[in-house]
């Protein structure tokens, strides 16, 4: 090389690296097991951006138990956006004044661009048959799930199990004691959803894993396929997947556009599609029809056809003293 094209490469190296020390970065603080689609996401987002703006940007991701995350951004944590899986941790930052109090309405259906529902996953070949809930209370099968006081995935799968009987037409003190049952089958509590994929498969604990829809995609590229098989039941949960603006973070940074355009990427097609391909249900039909054999038919509950609300969920169920710590205690 001449020293003149040396110049030359070390003066374009020094312009692209000033070039993305200038450019604007959010920071989006998200749960445990949407990394993949995030990471996916990110990069489409950045591509757009240079497309319609002609800016460079960055985009840094933060993940951990939904729960975790929330306390995390109250904490300090400069988040542009946060991205969850539950809407209590979206209204807890809002209480903190963190996020706007109206979060909900700043974007469509409800801040909510995706949606999951919990499904099984099972080793390969379903050595224990496990086909519904039912099966998750047999003596000798083991369950692994996350903690309901720390991420999202905890929650729902609780609110899964709950709900499920209550739509066979059962009562709340039958669900009690189907969930309670179901806590006596579970080893060890996950701190979120990526922690209970790494006990179930690399730890090898556990005969079957509760986990979001989306977890399917993501065992299946980082284990490799083969590993799992995944079991839809009968019935199960709407998760619905929050997003906000942090204005305490924008307002401090001056990233509000920029945090806006992120999140409503998201409700853009190829967002949406981004999402399908991952496993999180998209709001836009045209797409969800078009990954329909990726959703498999199943009868799907709200929170608030059993519970209330996600917040009026959390009182009864979650908040320390709630009905999970006396069926857990109960059960061990």
């Amino acid at each position: 090389m001449t020293v003149f094209s040396l110049r030359t490469t070390v003066a374009a190296l020094a312009l692209a690296t000033s070039s993305l020390a200038g450019a604007q970065t959010l920071l989006n603080v998200s749960y445990d097991v949407a990394r993949e689609f995030y990471k996916d996401l990110n990069v489409a987002f950045v591509a757009q951006q240079k497309r319609a703006t002609g800016k460079d940007i960055k985009v840094d991701q933060s993940h951990a138990g939904s729960s975790a995350q929330a306390r995390a951004v109250a904490d300090g944590l400069e988040a542009d956006v946060v991205t969850f899986n539950t809407t209590t941790d979206v209204d807890f930052l809002a209480d903190k004044g963190v996020v706007a109090k109206d979060w909900r309405q700043k974007f469509p259906n409800g801040a909510a661009p995706t949606t999951s529902t919990m499904l099984f996953l099972v080793r390969n070949g379903n050595p224990k048959g496990i086909k519904d809930w039912d099966d998750l209370i047999k003596p000798g099968v083991q369950v692994v799930v996350v903690n309901p006081k720390t991420g999202g995935n905890g929650r729902m799968a609780y609110l899964a199990a709950w709900g499920q009987v209550r739509a066979k037409g059962r009562t709340d003190a039958q669900a009690a004691e189907f969930v309670s049952k179901l806590y006596k089958n579970v080893p060890v509590l996950a701190r979120g959803g990526r922690d209970a994929t790494g006990i179930f498969l690399q730890r090898n604990i556990g005969d079957v894993l509760v986990t979001f829809e989306s977890e399917v995609v993501s065992v299946d590229n980082e284990f490799g396929k083969g590993k799992v098989d995944a079991i839809h039941p009968s019935a199960s949960v709407i998760a619905e997947n929050p997003v906000a603006i942090v204005e305490r973070t924008v307002a401090k940074k001056g990233t509000g556009e920029l945090a806006k355009a992120y999140l409503d990427f998201l409700y853009s097609p190829e967002g949406q599609e981004i999402a399908a391909k991952h496993n999180i249900r998209p709001r836009n039909e045209a797409v969800l029809k078009k990954y329909a054999s990726a959703f498999k038919p199943i009868k799907l509950f709200s929170v608030n056809d059993y519970f209330g609300s996600l917040a009026e969920a959390q009182k009864v169920h979650f908040n320390d003293g709630g009905q999970f710590d006396k069926l857990y205690t109960a059960g061990k």
